[in-house]
């Protein structure tokens, strides 16, 4: 952690308050994790060419009515130069990003229509918001008429908060500081966004975070905080510019910021239960096998299948079967780095094609995260089948 900022630094902290109490005053976050980082974040976009890379910020809900919005509104009137994308076209974002005098805050609500099962043709743009998480990050378009045409690049670099239904691909979320927010309950009551007379409440803080943000620039540009125990890849990346800020601020802000780190990394991880295959993995190892060195493929697809939180037993309306299972496991390699596949096992008498746990145990060292403290006992073997 770096050292106390300097007295002309410290009102960081009670300015990061303010701005925190005016977020409290129209959203209700899940967490007090999730307003120290939402806080951070608005923060953070005042400073953004002081980072290698900006953390997009999502506020993800399973149904309307929850709020993602009126955050979004709220973060509008605290971040520089808001620009509200929603339907925005790739073409149109990277040119306002290369464009402008002064970078955008992108802004998207309804995300889920551009990653959701209703997205469509919308690969341009979800490639630019892939893209510009990082400083480095760019776009490439051919620019002119006709035959006459060059090879543009076009910078993609801007900070990026957005709104929608259901959740986010891996490649946005491991990226993210994700908020999931709820319906707010018959007890958790917010004072009513009046636009006309609290929009410029949230400009005039925005204008003292942009004078703070200046005044501390020689405390946060190329500072590399340090990070908890426990944080690295990613998360470091999401979190890194956030920890600066607080630290340049100075205050409580240090601590609840490492604090919030925690709490959201760890939710997060709960919650990820990492790609299709890694969760096949992870089945796998602590359900189906669980401690027997080998089964054959119909017992393993029945335990896979009897997982009641698994989507095993409805992939896009078929159930997991022996051909799935197979090229699903083959994109992992064994010890010997050859592609996982199945084995003939003898079981009563007869041979059976399955699958051997030590072909199995590099890739769930490799990819699977640490197995649960208390491990269920293996399942009973299925009626009328004998196992080895």
């Amino acid at each position: 952690m770096s050292a106390n900022p300097p007295a002309s630094a410290m009102e960081g902290s009670a300015l990061l308050d303010e701005v925190e109490a005016f977020h409290r005053r129209f959203n209700i976050f899940p967490l007090d994790a999730a307003y120290v980082a939402v806080t951070l974040w608005d923060a953070h976009a005042h400073l953004l060419d002081c980072f290698d890379s900006t953390p997009r910020l999502a506020f993800l809900s399973p149904e309307p009515g929850s709020g993602k919005s009126r955050a979004l509104e709220i973060v509008e009137t605290l971040v520089p130069q808001p620009m509200v994308a929603v339907n925005a076209s790739a073409s149109a974002l990277f040119r306002a990003v290369s464009g402008m005098e002064g970078r955008p805050t992108i802004l998207f609500d309804e995300i889920d229509t551009v990653f959701g099962p209703k997205a469509g043709e919308n690969e341009q743009l979800r490639g630019f918001l892939n893209a510009g998480h990082r400083r480095s990050g760019v776009m490439w378009r051919c620019v002119g008429d006709g035959s006459n045409q060059q090879v543009q690049e076009f910078p993609s670099f801007c900070g990026v908060a957005v709104a929608g239904l259901g959740s986010l691909p891996d490649t946005i979320l491991t990226r993210s500081i994700i908020v999931r927010m709820r319906r707010r309950a018959p007890n958790e009551q917010v004072e009513p966004f009046r636009q006309r007379i609290h929009e410029k409440e949230g400009h005039e803080l925005r204008a003292r975070l942009a004078a703070w943000a200046q005044s501390v620039r020689h405390l946060v540009d190329g500072v590399f905080p340090e990070l908890p125990e426990g944080i690295s890849d990613r998360p470091a990346d999401v979190w890194e510019p956030l920890l600066t800020i607080a630290d340049a601020a100075g205050g409580a802000w240090p601590e609840r910021a490492r604090a919030a780190c925690i709490e959201l990394v760890n939710a997060a991880k709960t919650s990820d239960k990492g790609s299709i295959g890694i969760r096949l993995l992870t089945d796998l190892r602590d359900y189906v096998f669980n401690g027997i060195d080998r089964l054959p493929t119909v017992a393993i697809l029945d335990r896979l299948h009897s997982l009641e939180e698994a989507p095993w037993a409805d992939m896009s309306g078929k159930p997991l079967d022996a051909r799935g299972l197979s090229r699903m496991l083959r994109e992992y390699m064994t010890a010997d780095n050859t592609p996982i596949a199945a084995r003939n096992i003898k079981a009563g008498g007869s041979v059976m094609k399955g699958y051997y746990a030590s072909d199995l145990h590099d890739a769930w060292q490799r990819y699977c995260p640490p197995p649960p403290e208390s491990a269920l006992l293996p399942l009973p073997p299925l009626p009328g089948r004998s196992e080895p």
